[in-house]
């Protein structure tokens, strides 16, 4: 492992920016169309702040100087998913860790480093900081891309659902759930 992961900070968010795109357009081009990805950058994915303040957001760094390879997060607060613009789905109301479920929330990773456990050094961060919350169970809205990952990691698939974005055109996800 060339690589670590740590919480993420304010002063990673430019890096963020940067990242979300190259990610979205790279490892999502062959389940969306470019106009779908386009529409949805910076509504759908982007940085959600809030996971930043709430200490529920990480980022992967690798090399030297060190650059953001990665970044994913959970969250205790009603939003499921959605960038700090795209109000439609905004809910910063908390959740009751005792009868609702926490959220997977904004996992994005460089093309370059897929496939070499970010996301699943990520995930498995998260599942521990919810578990020590006191959730119990877990939700996530999935990009096409990512039902196989989560699905491969104990997360079963419960709806898809059209997400309206800012040119009359939609993106499906998959709404997935796990117990803890």
């Amino acid at each position: 492992m060339n690589w670590s992961l740590r919480r993420a900070q304010d002063k990673d968010i430019a890096a963020m920016a940067e990242l979300i795109p190259l990610s979205v357009r790279g490892l999502q081009a062959n389940y969306y169309s470019d106009a779908q990805v386009e529409a949805a950058l910076g509504s759908v994915f982007g940085v959600d702040r809030q996971l930043i303040r709430d200490g529920t957001y990480f980022v992967v760094e690798a090399g030297t100087p060190p650059c953001l390879v990665g970044c994913g997060g959970w969250s205790k607060r009603r939003t499921l998913f959605g960038s700090d613009h795209h109000e439609a789905t905004r809910d910063d109301a908390e959740l009751d860790p005792a009868r609702e479920p926490a959220r997977i929330r904004a996992f994005f990773v460089h093309p370059e480093w897929a496939r070499r456990g970010i996301a699943r050094a990520i995930l498995q961060e998260c599942e521990a900081a919810l578990r020590a919350a006191g959730f119990r169970s877990i939700e996530l809205a999935a990009t096409l891309p990512g039902v196989p990952f989560y699905r491969a990691l104990g997360y079963a698939s419960e709806e898809e659902r059209e997400v309206p974005l800012p040119t009359c055109l939609s993106l499906t996800v998959v709404r997935m759930t796990k117990s803890l």
